[in-house]
């Protein structure tokens, strides 16, 4: 007899036990990450393989270490040919990746986005911030930093969905205060040492067309932009960054950045482990037939993870997250 048969046996004889775990270490998940040697995806792998932990599962993160849609895809098209029993993934370019997340679907295997959604492909739901109105909040905060007048520059890769969204975010912060321009998006194109040079061209700006403010929308070219200017020694323009890693959260302390937007990846993981673990528990149940639209489906379309802006005012109290 089955061991969960037998505990369930004792339990109808009297036997104060409890049910047992329905997941095995032979459980196999990935989660595909846009660049894994940042920051941010190694703090989204601690969420996941705690939640691997607490239910004894096998878990690994997978994907390329800059950030390149192609090796993305060719690595979630690698963990999905195993068959394991779920997969997240952060998507760098959602027209790429959509056919290989609706290809996984229909062989079975649940896939959830994180962090960066592909809202037409057929995956199950996203997890992770409401990325346009991290940027709004972004916007806002830069809108009182500038008194409601100024040249900004914004710092992105325009493919990837969460960026753009935040970019949206923030023009609509703007969208009330005529005198905030947008001067430009630059693409930095994974290379944040190219935020670096592209920095040193702006600063050359000068009379109407000076930039008065730049703004990191990925996680990783806030230092880089910060660094340019104090290599120039300027300090009368605005920083605005992404994420809270330790070199961001350094230069909201020291004032170089005035504002960062703080993300939950560890969430991300973990929430999503127990997503796919759960879905996994209850049999793949409707996978097929999920759809935004039914007001009766078995999940959700979006969970917000949640977002804050840090300053120098609260900077400390994101320093050293418990988990």
């Amino acid at each position: 007899m089955h061991t969960c048969a037998k505990l369930a046996l004792l339990s109808m004889v009297g036997v104060g036990l409890t049910g047992c775990s329905r997941h095995a270490k032979s459980e196999k998940y990935f989660l595909v990450a846009a660049n894994t040697k940042v920051p941010y995806w190694k703090t989204a792998n601690e969420g996941f393989t705690k939640a691997a932990a607490d239910y004894d599962v096998s878990v690994e993160m997978v994907g390329p270490e800059a950030d390149d849609a192609g090796a993305e895809l060719d690595a979630f098209q690698r963990a999905a040919a195993a068959k394991p029993a779920g997969i997240l993934v952060s998507v760098v370019d959602a027209n790429r990746m959509q056919p290989a997340i609706d290809a996984a679907m229909r062989s079975g295997v649940p896939v959830i986005t994180v962090d960066s959604d592909a809202p037409a492909s057929a995956r199950l739901y996203f997890i992770g911030t409401n990325n346009f109105e991290a940027g709004k909040l972004g916007g806002q905060k830069l809108v009182q930093l500038l008194g409601g007048k100024g040249n900004v520059v914004f710092y992105s890769f325009p493919a990837q969905p969460n960026l753009a969204d935040r970019l949206k975010g923030y023009l609509d912060a703007f969208s009330t205060h005529p005198g905030m321009k947008m001067v430009d998006v630059y693409d930095i194109k994974g290379d944040s040492g190219a935020a670096f040079d592209k920095t040193r061209e702006y600063l050359a700006a000068t009379g109407s067309a000076k930039i008065d403010a730049f703004v990191s929308l990925d996680s990783v070219s806030g230092k880089d932009v910060a660094d340019a200017l104090k290599r120039q020694g300027v300090s009368d323009r605005t920083i605005v960054a992404m994420d809270t890693s330790a070199d961001v959260m350094s230069l909201v302390k020291s004032g170089e950045i005035k504002a960062t937007i703080s993300q939950k990846p560890y969430t991300m993981g973990y929430v999503g482990l127990k997503a796919l673990a759960q879905i996994h528990e209850d049999g793949n149940k409707n996978l097929a037939g999920h759809s935004a639209s039914n007001p009766f489906a078995l999940y959700p379309t979006f969970v917000d993870t949640g977002t804050a802006l840090v300053d120098k005012n609260n900077v400390e109290a994101y320093s050293q997250p418990a988990k």
